[in-house]
């Protein structure tokens, strides 16, 4: 018969109340539909009769007639067969200039056009009931498969567990979209969304890919005491560095479609939701090798394991720092390419908020994966079975090596 230990019983009684609180959370701050309407309503930022049509590009014509000055690598024209809306069986040529010219569009790629209604003049004119501008481009076939052959990848190479992380991804996309994004966009406290979501996220997609067990549990502790690091130092840094959270184009656009919006709460809850995927890594690798350590060695006392398990973290520590970095680097790299070409000192740069903001990212998300490693694999190696003798326990606190 197994024997439940104290300090499991403990940990089930936690692990209740802070479900028990996620629910309750997640009750709680539902969003406002109406709020979420009214700012949907005020979102679209074209004028009224817009329309967004579909069109099929015909032809690529380097220069434009019309742009005076221009040099053919600065503009292009695109010779565009219009196939829905009023003018639907017509082509029309667009100016085109900007990143659209740098795409390598092609004939016979799909485009989406904004119409608007002709001044009557041009109307008159051009015979046409709109005038166009592209918009964008249809991406979806492509895109559509990379997403089967990403899929196809991770089944054949994970199988069950594959097709059960996919089912996660899908979870977790959903807890995304339909609390996190509108909750926020009711103005709900952006660091409690935050903190609500993620807990949901992970309560759900550890236990449905790794299995109900103790080994998944001692990795579902160290995350959610991650979470909880990571929401404290973003919150005390957000206000030590006096941020306001609107720190690029998108933040300034949101600022004045979202009125109720809590942008220092958005920028902690994006510290969180970024570095949630790295941080389940961390916790359930250390849970794994701490299972994995127990199995090979049946008699190793708890604090030898510890120590070895720690080893182990210590190099995941080590990569998954600048994996952080990378990742934030790549994601901002436009931003860098414009601070190198400032040729200015560093704390200078630093008082820029998009500058700031980024800095603020890296480092909380990396507080919290570091100190949740320790965290994971403490809880992993109470958690485990016992060594096979008992004299050869010596699982106190006391006995532990230091982190």
């Amino acid at each position: 018969m197994r024997i439940v230990t104290p300090i499991k019983l403990v940990a089930f009684a936690v692990l209740a109340l802070v479900a028990a609180a996620t629910v309750w959370g997640l009750i709680a701050l539902w969003p406002d539909s109406d709020r979420v309407a009214r700012a949907a309503d005020r979102a679209p930022l074209v004028a009224e009769g817009t329309t967004f049509e579909t069109g099929e590009l015909l032809a690529v014509t380097e220069g434009c007639a019309e742009a005076a000055g221009s040099t053919a690598d600065e503009c292009l024209t695109f010779s565009i067969g219009i196939r829905s809306g009023d003018d639907a069986g017509h082509v029309v040529d667009i100016t085109a200039r900007g990143a659209i010219t740098q795409a390598g569009l092609q004939a016979g790629d799909r485009i989406e056009l904004m119409a608007s209604p002709h001044a009557p003049t041009a109307e008159t004119r051009y015979r046409l009931a709109n005038q166009y501008s592209v918009s964008g481009v249809f991406r979806g076939l492509p895109l559509a498969i990379l997403a089967l052959v990403f899929v196809a990848v991770v089944i054949a190479v994970g199988r069950l567990r594959g097709l059960l992380a996919l089912l996660a991804l899908g979870i977790s996309a959903t807890v995304l979209l339909a609390f996190l994004l509108p909750a926020l966009v009711a103005g709900s406290p952006g660091l409690l969304v935050g903190v609500i979501a993620s807990s949901a996220i992970m309560f759900v997609i550890l236990y449905l890919v790794h299995g109900f067990n103790m080994r998944t549990t001692s990795a579902l502790v160290g995350t959610l005491c991650g979470i909880a690091i990571m929401a404290g130092v973003s919150l005390i840094a957000t206000q030590a560095t006096r941020l306001s959270g609107i720190g690029d184009e998108a933040s300034g656009t949101l600022a004045g479609v979202a009125e109720h919006m809590d942008f220092r709460g958005l920028l902690s809850c994006s510290v969180i939701i970024a570095g949630l995927g790295i941080l389940n890594d961390v916790t359930i690798t250390q849970a794994s090798s701490v299972w994995e350590l127990r199995a090979a060695a049946p008699a190793m006392p708890r604090h030898e394991v510890y120590a070895s398990a720690m080893r182990i973290g210590r190099d995941h520590i080590a990569s998954t720092v600048y994996t952080v970095f990378f990742a934030y680097v790549g994601a901002a790299l436009g931003v860098l390419i414009l601070v190198y070409l400032y040729n200015r000192p560093l704390l200078s740069l630093l008082t820029h908020e998009d500058i700031a903001i980024e800095a603020v990212r890296t480092l909380c998300g990396s507080i919290g994966l570091v100190l949740a490693v320790p965290i994971a694999t403490r809880a992993a190696v109470c958690f485990a079975p016992a060594p096979s003798t008992g004299s050869a326990d010596a699982a106190s606190p006391a006995e532990a090596p230091s982190v």
